[in-house]
């Protein structure tokens, strides 16, 4: 894949733009980065605010060739990438929180925000990611990579490996064998399993343990009515089941 990246120094928002050049017919491997976004956005269109310079503010297209309701494995190639980037960089090895976290020692140092676009009869999705590189909008609950490991990084050399990682995983999208290989690497990473969890989706709230990521991508949790597969949710992890890492 030949990546095109564009950079910006500010801007309103790398998923902004990149959807709207998706929307247009942009084909798969652009790419946007910014030193600053004036309005960043996470999920639920929380704020995502960083000074300028301090975090990787990035968003990419990809086209695989999968189904809409697999939308999740597409952010978990991504936030693998991302992972993977930063033990070659500094050695930091985040676990992954289900749906869209990094997380270090219980404080999140990445989050991901994953759009589909639609282009005639063609999808595509973009996946924003930000990277917390110096600073940390709130000290209490994330941190950032110099903290984490004393290295200091630069958004530009970060996303270079990002890219080169995402590129070892994106032809695993388009076959069930590499699918299954890629959900197998997610579920090693996430800290979500094997928790009790509490999972709040737009009307409801469900408690249990989570067990598993189904061939969706899908968060697979045992509760008290039988087990229950989520597409999407705000995930609390509320503490290890006995023996559980």
């Amino acid at each position: 894949m030949i990546w095109r990246v564009e950079h910006f120094m500010e801007i309103d928002s790398t998923n902004t733009w990149l959807v709207k050049k998706a929307n247009e017919g942009a084909d798969e491997g652009l790419a946007a980065y910014a030193d600053f976004q004036s309005n960043g956005r996470g999920r639920l269109d929380r704020r995502w605010e960083s000074p300028t310079g301090t975090a990787l503010l990035c968003s990419v297209l990809l086209r695989p060739a999968i189904d809409a309701d697999q939308l999740q494995l597409v952010v978990a190639a991504v936030a693998l990438a991302v992972r993977a980037a930063l033990v070659r960089l500094c050695g930091v090895r985040p676990g992954l929180k289900w749906p869209n976290d990094l997380m270090v020692e219980n404080r999140k140092l990445a989050g991901l925000l994953a759009e589909i676009v639609t282009t005639g009869d063609e999808w595509g999705v973009v996946v924003g990611f930000g990277v917390n590189l110096t600073s940390s909008p709130d000290p209490s609950t994330s941190t950032n990579v110099l903290e984490a490991s004393g290295v200091r990084v630069t958004p530009r050399a970060l996303l270079d490996i990002v890219l080169e990682e995402l590129e070892v995983r994106r032809d695993s999208l388009d076959s069930e064998v590499g699918r299954s290989a890629l959900r197998d690497e997610y579920e090693r990473a996430l800290l979500t399993l094997g928790q009790v969890v509490r999972v709040e989706t737009l009307n409801e709230v469900f408690v249990g343990e989570a067990c598993r990521v189904d061939t969706h991508g899908r968060l697979v949790v045992d509760t008290e009515d039988g087990e229950m597969k989520f597409f999407v949710g705000d995930v609390v992890h509320l503490r290890a089941q006995d023996g559980a890492s």
